[in-house]
């Protein structure tokens, strides 16, 4: 009984006493502990470890690498990147690192560096002229630099940068704050107008291509169509009719009609310019991609959307890893294309119904809207790609990656070589002049052959009738024909030994 009071436990409160567990009084010494050690098999413990889902760094550099130039300029994730839109040689990509390189695509090399940033890069763009690049950091300090002197000619510093954008005609630039204001500056010269929205985030923008409005997407559900020369709003849409979430993203269709956004509520919703109507929405069931955000998510975000200029159908990417391809004239959901992780950015090509994802497994996928398959799939990044574009005529993709790297992608179609790689100008005109000159050369030798070689009125019976027989090339090898018997000479019976009717015979 002495040791009773050393053996009670004292509860407190709704306390109680799950499982007693004895423990050994003998303090364990190093060696005893060595000795239970000594049947654990480490090597099969760890072995079996490494296989199971896990993927050292040499696995991952001997990954396929499907790009065609890597751009290693950045310390640090790459978070943007633009090509200029005059002739898409060059590319400007903003990063971690806290700058933005403007670089060819073509071999890589650095044209100059945008120095001077206080905080990750995040937005970088060339003007519509491609004679000015802008760049800005996620503090709000907005660099405008000129690209043939490599000089920087304008800065400007605002609140948390959301977004930034060239004017479609001008030497005008464009940005959204977190405090809710649109932003609007005459480069160089400075000239600025501000449109103060709600006091939440202005999360996404885009100028229109009358370049007269601005539809600017927020933080709280609300769309608004600006007025850039009065400065007004000319349309609101929120409440029911707008969104419940923060907007994510939104596109114009190519006349500037219709405008398309996207928002963490998951839906989509396709909105007339002109009556600032809602004329549809657009969702889909959730999947829950490997990997992404939203399997700890109740809705399922929408990510990015797009307009396809040939045919009246809209893409919209989910976090969850679903492309949904809708159809305009119906309102219905044409195609579902599901990714293994969830999706980024999309870009349908300009003369075609293929549209282009990037995606967090840091693959590059190209996707026939007709049919919902996936036309081919490029690799290369080690980390998620966090942005991508393509050039003019869609034969290459610049991606930027969470790996510290930007990769140019040569995108394999059946109307360009077996690489991907789009033939140059120079190369394309002589093959496709011989492939039309030589059925003309075939055709022209022919005629003349017909000339030369026809010896009746009509040129068809050279054709049709069978060649006459060579000669011998040896005559005296062959057998001489035997000699045909000399007819009897004849003798006739003179004129005037005949007596003929009618006639007196001579005497």
């Amino acid at each position: 009984m002495e040791n009773t009071s050393e053996d009670t436990v004292e509860l407190h409160g709704d306390e109680e006493i799950v499982e007693v567990i004895d423990l050994n009084d003998a303090e364990q010494t190093p060696d005893d502990l060595a000795e239970e050690l000594e049947d654990v098999e480490f090597e099969d413990a760890v072995a079996g470890a490494d296989d199971e889902g896990w993927e050292t760094e040499d696995e991952m550099e001997a990954d396929v690498d499907d790009s065609e130039l890597t751009f290693s300029g950045h310390t640090g994730s790459v978070f943007c990147v633009s090509l200029d839109p005059q002739t898409n040689s060059l590319a400007v990509t903003g990063g971690e690192d806290d700058k933005a390189y403007v670089w060819t695509v073509s071999d890589g090399e650095v044209l100059f560096e945008c120095t001077g940033h206080k905080d990750s890069v995040t937005c970088a763009t060339f003007s519509h002229d491609s004679k000015l690049v802008a760049s800005g950091d996620m503090s709000g300090l907005l660099k405008v630099w000129k690209v043939d002197t490599k000089e920087e000619i304008w800065s400007f510093e605002v609140g948390d940068l959301e977004w930034l954008e060239w004017h479609p005609g001008a030497p005008v630039l464009l940005a959204g704050t977190a405090d809710g204001n649109v932003w609007m500056w005459k480069v160089p010269g400075g000239d600025c107008k501000t449109f103060q929205g709600p006091s939440c985030q202005a999360t996404s923008g885009k100028i229109l291509p009358d370049g007269k409005r601005v539809v600017v997407g927020y933080e709280d559900g609300s769309v608004r169509l600006w007025d850039l020369k009065q400065g007004n709003t000319i349309h609101v849409i929120k409440g029911s009719d707008g969104h419940q979430g923060a907007l994510t993203c939104l596109d114009i269709n190519k006349d500037g009609s219709l405008v398309l956004t996207g928002s963490v509520d998951g839906q989509a919703k396709l909105i007339n310019t002109n009556t600032g109507k809602v004329v549809c929405s657009f969702s889909v069931d959730s999947v829950k991609a490997k990997g992404s955000a939203a399997e700890d998510e109740e809705s399922n975000s929408v990510e990015s959307v797009g307009f396809c200029k040939a045919l009246p159908l809209v893409a919209v990417a989910y976090l969850d890893g679903t492309l949904a391809v809708y159809d305009i004239s119906t309102q219905g959901l044409r195609h579902r294309c599901q990714h293994e992780a969830g999706i980024v950015h999309l870009q349908w090509e300009e003369a075609s119904s293929l549209v282009a994802t990037c995606s967090l497994d840091g693959v590059v996928r190209l996707w026939d809207a007709r049919s919902g398959a996936v036309v081919s799939e490029y690799r290369g990044h080690a980390a998620e790609i966090l942005d991508f574009t393509l050039n003019r005529d869609a034969s290459i993709a610049v991606t930027a990656g969470g790996d510290h790297k930007a990769k140019v992608f040569c995108l394999q179609r059946p109307d360009r070589g077996p690489t991907g790689r789009t033939t140059p100008a120079t190369q394309t005109c002589p093959l496709v002049l011989l492939l039309y000159l030589l059925p003309l050369c075939l055709l022209l030798f022919l005629f003349v052959f017909i000339l030369l070689s026809s010896s009746s009125s009509s040129s068809f019976s050279v054709l049709f009738s069978s060649p006459p027989p060579l000669p011998p090339l040896y005559p005296s090898l062959l057998p001489s024909p035997p000699p045909f018997p000399v007819p009897r000479k004849l003798t006739m019976p003179r004129s005037t030994d005949v007596e003929l009717p009618g006639r007196p015979v001579r005497s």
